[in-house]
C-alpha cells in the first residue's frame, strides 16, 4: 500500500510543471484522473517533438519524450468542458475528488464555472490548486508564462553563463520542476490540514513566477544581503574554489574540493602540496577570491591525462569528483543500474517503456507501483462507467455530443 491511495486527484493541468506535480501524486499512491481536450487533441505537451515514442512497428506515435516523462500513474479521459454536458462531468467528478489542479490562464476556468469559488460551493472539502504563471493578482495576473520565459524573468539566465557570454537558461526545465514540487508540498499540507485539524477544502495560489524566484534563492540572497548582484560564473561554483569543470585530455570533469579537506586532499593527489603553504589559499573564500593564483596550475595538469586516470587517483584520494556524462552514460552507471533506477512498464501503444522510477524510498510503504503515460482518453469509458456509474449507451451520447 502505497502513502497517498484512497486520495483521487482531478486534473485539469497540461504541459509540465502540473502534470509533474499530479505524477509525483500519483507515484505516491493518489488516483489521478487526467482530464484533456477530445478530438485527439489531448494535452498539448504531446506534441512537443520530434522525436517521438515509436509504435511497435516502429512508426512515429502523438507521444513526445516531455509528455511521457510527466505522465504515468495517471488516468487520462477526454472531456470538453465549454460543452454544458462535459461541465456538468467535471463538476460530478470534484464531487468525488480531494484534489483539484489546473493550470489555466487567470480567469479562464470562470468563464465555464470550473474556478474555485463555483466549484468549492458544491464541494466544500476539495483542496484545489491553481498554478498560474504570475499568480492570481496583481498586475500581471493574466499575462502567460512557461519555464523559459521565467527563466529569463527569474534571474536564473543573469547568473547561468560564462563571464564574458551571453546569459544562457538551464539545459532542462528548472522552474516548472521546482512549481511541481512546491505544489506537491502546498497539496500534502493542505490535505493534512482538512484530515487531522478538523478543516475543510482549501485555495492554493501558487505561481511559476515565486518558484523561479525561489529556486534562485541562494544567488537572490546575495542581493538582499550585500546590496550587491551576483556575477556568472560558468562551470565554477560560486564562492567555492576548486569547486568546478576542469577538461581532461579526453573530456571532462567536475571536481568539488572547495572545502579545506577536499582541498588538502586534491594537492597532495595531484602533488602540488605547495599550494597549501600559500597564505592567499588558506580559506574556502580566499581561494575563490585568488582563483586565479592557482587554477591555471590544475588546469594544465587535469589537460595532461584522460578523465578515467584522474578519477582513479581523486577517488582513492576522498576527494569529490565525476566524469561529465551524457544522460545514457548517466543512465548506464553501475550505482544507478544498482539502485534500479530505471524501470520498464507495459505501453499500449509501443509495447513498453524505459521510465525513471520515483526517488523516493519508504520503508514500509515502497512505491512499487508504475503504469505508462495513457494515451490520450484511454480510461474514459472506464472513468465515466466505474466512477460515475454511467451506463454505455450513456457514454455513447455523450461521445456522439462532443462533450466527452
Amino acid at each position: 500500500m502505497r502513502p497517498l491511495e484512497g486520495i483521487r486527484i482531478l486534473d485539469l493541468s497540461r504541459v509540465f510543471a502540473g502534470p509533474w506535480a499530479t505524477q509525483m501524486l500519483g507515484d505516491l499512491g493518489a488516483e489521478v484522473i487526467k482530464v484533456e481536450r477530445p478530438g485527439g487533441v489531448g494535452d498539448e505537451m504531446r506534441a512537443y517533438g520530434p522525436p517521438f515514442l515509436r509504435d511497435r512497428e516502429g512508426k512515429d506515435t502523438n507521444e513526445s519524450p516531455q509528455y511521457l516523462a510527466a505522465n504515468r500513474n495517471k488516468k487520462s479521459i477526454t472531456i470538453d468542458f465549454s460543452n454544458p454536458k462535459g461541465r456538468d462531468i467535471i463538476l460530478d467528478l470534484a464531487k468525488g475528488s480531494d484534489v483539484l489542479v489546473e493550470n489555466y490562464k487567470v480567469g479562464d476556468l470562470a468563464r465555464f464555472e470550473l474556478d474555485y469559488d463555483s466549484v468549492s460551493a458544491l464541494c466544500p472539502n476539495l483542496i484545489y490548486l491553481s498554478l498560474s504563471g504570475f499568480g492570481q493578482t496583481g498586475p500581471r495576473a493574466t499575462s502567460p508564462a512557461l519555464d523559459g520565459l521565467m527563466q529569463a524573468f527569474s534571474g536564473i539566465m543573469s547568473v547561468t553563463g560564462e563571464p564574458d557570454g551571453m546569459p544562457q537558461r538551464v539545459g532542462t526545465i528548472v522552474n516548472d520542476f521546482s512549481a511541481g514540487m512546491y505544489a506537491v508540498v502546498g497539496i500534502l499540507a493542505a490535505l493534512r490540514h482538512r484530515d487531522t485539524h478538523g478543516g475543510g477544502g482549501q485555495f492554493i495560489d501558487l505561481s511559476l513566477m515565486e518558484a523561479s524566484i525561489a529556486l534562485v534563492s541562494p544567488m537572490t540572497m546575495v542581493h538582499l544581503a550585500t546590496d550587491s548582484l551576483p556575477e556568472r560564473t560558468g562551470n565554477v561554483s560560486y564562492g567555492s574554489a576548486p569547486a568546478q569543470t576542469f577538461e581532461c585530455a579526453d573530456g571532462y570533469m567536475s571536481v568539488q574540493a572547495g572545502s579545506d579537506d577536499q582541498f588538502r586532499r586534491l594537492c597532495g593527489a595531484l602533488d602540488v602540496e605547495e599550494l597549501l603553504q600559500n597564505p592567499l589559499l588558506k580559506t574556502r573564500p580566499l581561494r575563490f577570491t585568488h582563483r586565479d593564483k592557482f587554477i591555471p596550475m590544475l588546469e594544465k595538469i587535469f589537460l595532461e591525462k584522460p578523465a578515467a586516470h584522474w578519477i582513479d587517483i581523486l577517488n582513492r584520494a576522498g576527494v569529490m569528483n565525476s566524469k561529465v556524462n551524457n544522460v545514457r552514460e548517466a543512465l548506464e552507471d553501475e550505482q544507478v543500474r544498482h539502485r534500479g533506477t530505471v524501470l520498464e512498464v507495459d505501453h499500449p501503444l509501443s509495447g513498453s517503456l524505459k521510465i525513471i522510477r520515483n526517488p523516493l524510498r519508504f520503508s514500509e510503504t515502497p512505491l512499487d507501483d508504475y503504469t505508462a503515460p495513457p494515451y490520450s482518453g484511454q480510461h474514459t469509458r472506464e472513468v465515466l462507467r466505474d466512477i460515475l456509474s454511467l451506463k454505455e449507451e450513456e457514454i455513447d451520447e455523450l461521445i456522439a455530443s462532443g462533450a466527452v
